[in-house]
């Protein structure tokens, strides 16, 4: 039997929300769903809301990998010029 792989922990509740969230954003919005989760995790970088990029940036996560990590690159940017 193969074995599950080093970085997989068990699911945490805050893990299984935000998958049925990323899951009813998908439902909701389809094939754009991971760009318009990254358009919500911008504008709410932009207005100062941790809490709600966090979000929304773990919903961009979940959708699209490597737009995530383009978003945060972006971000970490803006950060230092400020």
């Amino acid at each position: 039997m193969p074995s599950a792989p080093a970085n997989d922990g068990p699911p945490t509740r805050e893990s299984e929300i935000l998958l049925r969230e990323a899951l009813l954003h998908f439902a909701k919005s389809g094939l754009g769903a991971a760009d318009a989760a990254r358009e919500q995790a911008e504008a709410a970088f932009f207005a100062g809301d941790r809490e709600r990029y966090d979000h929304w940036l773990g919903i961009c996560r979940l959708l699209d990998a490597r737009m995530a990590r383009a978003v945060e690159a972006r971000e970490d940017m803006a950060r230092r010029e400020a």
